[in-house]
């Protein structure tokens, strides 16, 4: 059988323009079946838009809106649908379109982990969906109905296959981490070789709030050998019959693409023109620049220099070459003199301490207000420059250096940092690379002042936060007690920090953000079975 994968970058709530691209991608589909990705025309995820009833009949109108027109082939298209009585609201359907009508096929699996939380909205199907077209039998699936494993009791792709499924479609809202694109082309061609019948998967692509989609779809024969691919990090439509093979693309996973998607669509779909980032002459501000002015373009993007009483000529000067090289915009709005008129009004309130801990912070708030001024009188937003290695101990400022709309590197490790950062060494000057890194809040200040040195911080991050090993099981690693003992005492004292960070974009399995869910206020010890 013919058919095509439209894999399309929609925005949740959008109808009119989710529509048009659903329309415009069946049109130029030469295929007598058109698939296009989960939940797509409300753009994935609507969380408790779902709740609203206006929200729910708009959806149904855009679905009769595609039925009534009859030039178009039969689709497959990723839509809430009422439930019925007795159960949950709703289903995540996969809704046929042909003939004028519209039939749900919905979810089996779905899934309540990490970021996802579909009982809260879903009912399950309760068995697969199987359906004739074009003369073949055809099994419908969304998403985690592919995902089978030992948490789930069902395994609709066996189902189908018993039922006398030809062709096994997947309706996919899989976002994207590292991995991830190899891991779900070897989970399909498994299922496939296992049941002797070829499989295709239609992800969505684009990138809403904290997640990144990152498209691949893709279309594997009976023996699970890959007969047609789609683009990475862009919409694009494919057209297979399961016939030949094609090479697996290298850049399919690639973080740096992943990054500049979730940049440019909180942009696009947010209506905002102008991002802010202040560029302190370090790595992660550096990277956070060069990120952000290929994802939005250097006319679009200005770099902000704070400088302050500890601040280095050199730093300031690198700043301002690597502004000047990617072509962006570039201010410096000194904050000593503010920081030494806040200080003697607080003086008399600070008498008898040391500088400490309170005097670094001002400075970063400082600059927070800076750009949070700046940013409400350009319209603009402001990008959170931190990293996952210091967020995860709390270094960085509540209100300071953590201001912002959106913190697309705060997925990465800072030993990730550097290795993307060496990706645009023609911008970056290479002193910000050699430098041992620096908040510069006080006189010759550097980050293993008070942290491990960060391959070590890194690596023990990896397995606590990833690999939910205890403090034992760290130190039987092979790591110091006295560091295993620091880093997972400031993961968990700062994890009120986190819970006000700015969106996360996502790209790895065990992200900051909305997929973490743990209490602020536990006293659990974790000790090793």
């Amino acid at each position: 059988m013919r058919i095509a994968l439209a894999q399309i970058n929609p925005t949740v709530g959008d109808f009119d323009g989710n529509l048009a691209r659903i329309r415009e991608r069946a049109a130029q589909a030469e295929a007598p079946l058109v698939v296009f990705p989960e939940l797509c025309l409300c753009g994935y995820m609507p969380r408790d838009l779902l709740e609203e009833p206006a929200f729910l009949e708009r959806c149904r109108e855009a679905l009769e809106e595609l039925a009534a027109d009859r030039s178009l082939p039969v689709l497959l298209v990723g839509a809430p649908w009422p439930a019925g009585p007795g159960c949950k609201p709703l289903l995540n359907a996969a809704v046929l379109v042909r003939d004028g009508t519209c039939t749900p096929l919905s979810k089996s699996l779905l899934p309540t982990y990490d970021v996802y939380d579909e009982h809260r909205y879903f009912a399950p199907a309760p068995s697969g969906s199987l359906v004739e077209i074009d003369g073949t039998r055809v099994g419908v699936t969304i998403c985690e109905d592919v995902w089978t494993g030992p948490a789930y009791d069902r395994d609709p792709v066996a189902e189908l296959a018993q039922q006398g499924a030809e062709l096994i479609l997947n309706l996919s809202a899989s976002p994207y981490r590292q991995g991830k694109p190899h891991y779900l082309r070897d989970l399909l061609a498994g299922h496939a070789r296992r049941h002797g019948i070829p499989m295709a998967l239609c992800n969505l692509v684009g990138a809403n709030d904290c997640l990144v989609f990152d498209g691949n779809s893709f279309a594997v024969n009976a023996a699970g050998e890959l007969c047609a691919h789609a683009a990475s990090f862009r919409e694009d439509l494919i057209v297979t019959d399961f016939a030949g093979r094609v090479p697996v693309p290298l850049e399919a996973d690639d973080p740096v693409a992943a990054i500049e998607l979730g940049i440019r669509d909180y942009f696009a779909k947010t209506g905002f023109e102008r991002a802010l980032i202040g560029m302190s002459g370090g790595i992660d501000s550096s990277l956070l620049s060069c990120l952000a002015a290929r994802a939005l373009g250097p006319e679009r993007v200005c770099g902000v220099a704070m400088p302050g009483p500890f601040s280095s000529p050199a730093s300031l000067e690198d700043a301002r070459t690597l502004a000047e090289s990617l072509g962006i915009a570039f201010e410096q709005v000194p904050v000593s003199s503010a920081y030494e008129l806040l200080v003697e009004q607080l003086s008399g309130v600070w008498k008898d301490t040391s500088f400490g801990e309170a005097e670094e912070n001002l400075q970063a708030r400082l600059r927070g207000l800076v750009l949070m001024a700046l940013a409400n009188k350009w319209n603009a937003l402001v990008l959170v420059p931190s990293n996952k290695s210091e967020l995860a101990m709390g270094y960085c400022t509540l209100y300071g250096d953590m201001v912002g709309a959106l913190a697309p590197i705060a997925d990465l490790y800072k030993g990730e940092v550097y290795r993307l950062a060496a990706r645009f060494a023609e911008h970056i000057p290479a002193r910000v690379m050699e430098r041992a890194p620096s908040a510069e809040l006080r006189p010759d200040q550097t980050d293993q002042d008070t942290l491990p040195p960060y391959d070590v911080l890194d690596a023990v991050l990896r397995l606590h936060l990833e690999g939910r090993r205890t403090a034992r099981q760290i130190e039987a690693a092979g790591f110091d007690p006295r560091v295993v003992t620091q880093v997972l005492s400031g993961v968990k004292r700062s994890e009120y920090k986190r819970h006000q960070v700015a969106p996360v974009l996502k790209l790895t399995d065990r992200a900051f953000g909305i997929g973490r869910r743990f209490p602020i206020a536990e006293r659990f010890e974790r000790r090793a079975p």
